[in-house]
């Protein structure tokens, strides 16, 4: 086809698109001719993008703590990106659903790789001083980790380890809600009182958590691969994919802040508290909370011992090879 043919080709392409719009192709075109040209800046918001580093103490380290935060929450949010598109896709294509898992799996390993910015790329001494301006606020209160969770699995799987065994997908949304795992994370156990920072993040997010859980009931990806027929739940690439996010997301990710937690707030037998008032060293093992996203696919063995080496890898240095 010759150059002016497919020109010409396009803009009846354009106009066919456009005629339903309530103006002509002419005025879209003129609206063309006067655009500005798109800048690299512009297009990804740059400058808005470099000015949301608000440090509230003079340590230069704190600058370090928030851009890794951020930089996290936006891995998290290419997370939920593709966790949305297995649950909303209807096709049981097994190979986009690997496809995506993969992708998910990508994002968590540059994350786990990432962590050494924190355990290693601070100064100790400025951390224990900055981190007091900025109670109550907390890494717990992350609200795009909390959704990931919730589209991976369904609630029943996130009830407390301790309770698990009383609920099922017969209770009700509200109810599981209640029950999750990481509140327990951020309650005081000998008074049942909730902290500051899970009252905050309760007010803030709960019914944004709870409309999510209700849109994926029985949609989570792990009832996507539920749902698939029996061929594709065998697929060894899928099944693989699966497990690797489970391990990434239960046990390296929640190891990696252990690593973190003792790089800054142990310190000869003695622990320093965590900003949010949330108790770490219960609430990031592993093999504590023995969350599991898919748990059929592993042995009674495994799920019984889920985690647990790696813990004993933190809390025993002797037990390193």
């Amino acid at each position: 086809m010759r150059n002016d043919e497919r020109i010409e080709s396009q803009i009846n392409k354009l106009e066919e698109k456009y005629k339903n719009s309530g103006q002509d192709l002419s005025s879209y075109l003129d609206g063309l001719l006067y655009q500005k040209y798109l800048t690299y800046w512009d297009y990804i918001h740059l400058d808005t993008l470099l000015s949301i580093q608000v440090p509230r103490t003079h340590f230069p380290d704190e600058e370090i703590f928030i851009m890794y935060h951020q930089i996290t929450e936006l891995y998290f949010k290419l997370i939920l990106h593709e966790q949305k598109q297995i649950v909303e896709n209807r096709s049981q294509d097994v190979q986009y659903f690997i496809e995506k898992a993969n992708r998910i799996n990508s994002y968590f390993k540059a994350l786990i790789s990432s962590f050494g910015i924190m355990i290693k790329g601070m100064e100790r001494e400025q951390f224990l001083r900055y981190r007091m301006a900025l109670l109550p606020a907390s890494g717990f209160q992350s609200a795009q980790y909390r959704m990931i969770e919730i589209y991976a699995t369904p609630l029943e799987n996130l009830v407390h380890h301790t309770e698990r065994g009383t609920y099922s997908e017969e209770d009700g949304i509200e109810e599981l809600f209640e029950h999750i795992y990481w509140k327990k994370g951020a309650t005081d156990l000998s008074t049942g009182e909730k902290t500051l920072t899970l009252k905050q993040f309760e007010f803030r997010y709960t019914p944004r958590l709870l409309r999510i859980s209700n849109q994926v009931k029985n949609s989570t990806i792990y009832h996507k691969y539920l749902q698939l027929p029996e061929e594709h739940r065998k697929n060894e690439a899928l099944i693989k994919s699966l497990k690797e996010m489970d391990i990434n997301a239960n046990v390296n990710w929640p190891l990696m802040h252990m690593g973190s937690a003792y790089r800054y707030l142990a310190k000869e037998n003695k622990e320093v508290d965590a900003t949010g008032g949330t108790n770490w060293k219960d609430f990031l093992p592993p093999s504590f909370q023995k969350i599991i996203f898919f748990p059929t696919l592993y042995s009674e063995n495994e799920l019984e011992t889920w985690g647990k080496q790696w813990v004993d890898h933190i809390f025993n240095p002797a037990n390193k090879r």
